[in-house]
């Protein structure tokens, strides 16, 4: 294991992204609710059309255009059956017998004519081309539940088809969405529509999570020298809002062999995140055990930024590990910059972070020799620091960003443009 050499922000998102891979796909059927909010791991294409068949858009009454006057005169015609969704089509032919003919008077010509009573998303029969809403005609309108017994109706030129024709919202073969597309509601809708019975995604990854250090303690204990645990929380839900699985081991002291034993509990996960045990201190149990021989392809870095300077990376059982400082803010930003960029890749999505950029509408001083990396929050003229020191917890609540200011620049003056990376799930 080599000494910490000092790197930057990107250098360190390389080596952590070396790490990992994207997930096994698994075909998740469309009527399991765990499918959404999982990535593609293929392009997924329609099976079939939708609609899947011509059908009426409008309740009425199905027509063949050529049948009603150019000049929109009305005209009385037969109605020559009843069609509703979820039923066949009749077969309805251009020619119906003459005694059926009778009750529609003198006026309909041998080339029958006629009408069929439909109701909307019901197939229209062959050889019909338009709808007629039954609003425009001279029933008026249908009474749900009353049988419709009309045997003919009055109706003139439709200027609109009312028709959906087949796969005029989608052709097979369309692509409905591309590989690493997130499955949401509307997705599982247009495939389920379109024929499709399950969707090819990467399973959701699985981390494990756990904070370092005798002084930490359960929540709600106030025994002397002990502070709560709340790293591993913070990391828990940081995990989980990513998308992720997450076990909770909660809070390891200061012992190599309560680590090892704990990273041994977790060896099935796809990632382990912990805090705490990185720096150079002589209870740093993080670095005793790296040291030790259990992990494999080792990394202890200084990363050239603040806060979040001390870094390691490590493979425990086949593992990936990732280890953050036990500072709550380190932790977060540390998470943030790394281990989310890691879950995305596991998770079959795009790793790189939506940056933007954005002014500055207060001024703060920044590191002389490190990327800045400072909690702030969004405001109509910009971004402001989310507390007078980033470095206390009580910035994270009230920050939506992360402004990532480069090495070197000392001051962020007002109206400066900063980069920014946006907070998952808080909204400026």
């Amino acid at each position: 294991m080599t000494g910490p050499t000092p790197r930057t922000i990107a250098e360190h998102v390389t080596a952590t992204l070396a790490r990992v891979r994207p997930l096994a796909t698994v075909e998740t059927s469309l009527t399991q609710l765990d499918v959404l909010g999982l990535a593609l791991a293929h392009d997924v294409v329609a099976a079939a059309p939708v609609p899947a068949f011509d059908n009426s858009a409008m309740d009425g009454y199905a027509v063949r255009r050529a049948d009603l006057p150019d000049d929109g005169t009305e005209v009385t015609l037969p109605v020559l059956a009843d069609v509703r969704p979820g039923h066949p089509s009749p077969a309805v032919g251009i020619e119906s017998p003459a005694a059926d003919r009778s009750a529609a008077g003198d006026s309909i010509p041998t080339a029958w004519r006629g009408v069929v009573r439909i109701m909307t998303g019901a197939p229209l029969p062959a050889g019909f081309d338009a709808v007629v809403p039954v609003e425009r005609t001279s029933t008026g309108r249908f009474v749900a539940g009353r049988p419709t017994t009309e045997r003919t109706v009055t109706l003139g030129r439709q200027l609109r088809e009312h028709v959906r024709r087949a796969g005029t919202d989608v052709a097979g073969g369309d692509l409905l969405a591309a590989a690493g597309d997130t499955v949401t509601p509307g997705l599982v809708a247009v495939a389920a529509a379109a024929g499709l019975t399950a969707l090819p995604v990467h399973r959701r990854p699985r981390v494990a999570v756990l904070s370092t250090g005798s002084e930490l303690t359960r929540l709600g204990s106030t025994a002397p020298g002990t502070v709560p645990d709340s790293n591993s929380l913070m990391l828990a839900a940081l995990a989980r809002q990513a998308g992720a699985d997450v076990v909770r081991v909660g809070a390891v002291p200061d012992a190599a062999d309560a680590l090892t034993a704990a990273l041994d509990r977790v060896a099935d996960v796809d990632l382990v995140v912990t805090s705490g045990g990185v720096s150079a201190g002589a209870g740093d149990v993080v670095r005793e055990v790296l040291a030790g021989g259990a992990p494999t392809d080792v990394d202890v870095s200084a990363v050239a930024m603040r806060p979040g300077r001390p870094q390691a990376l490590a493979t425990w059982r086949g593992v990936p590990w990732i280890a953050v400082p036990g500072n709550p803010v380190s932790a977060f930003v540390s998470f943030t910059l790394f281990a989310a960029p890691a879950l995305r890749r596991l998770a079959g999505r795009p790793d790189n972070a939506p940056l933007r950029t954005a002014r500055a509408a207060a001024a703060w001083t920044c590191p002389p020799r490190a990327e800045q990396v400072l909690p702030v929050t969004t405001g109509p003229d910009g971004v402001i620091p989310a507390a007078h020191d980033g470095h206390h917890l009580a910035a994270l609540p009230r920050a939506d960003a992360l402004a990532v200011v480069p090495p070197g620049t000392g001051q962020v003056a007002v109206g400066d443009e900063v980069t920014v990376l946006p907070l998952a799930g808080v909204q400026p």
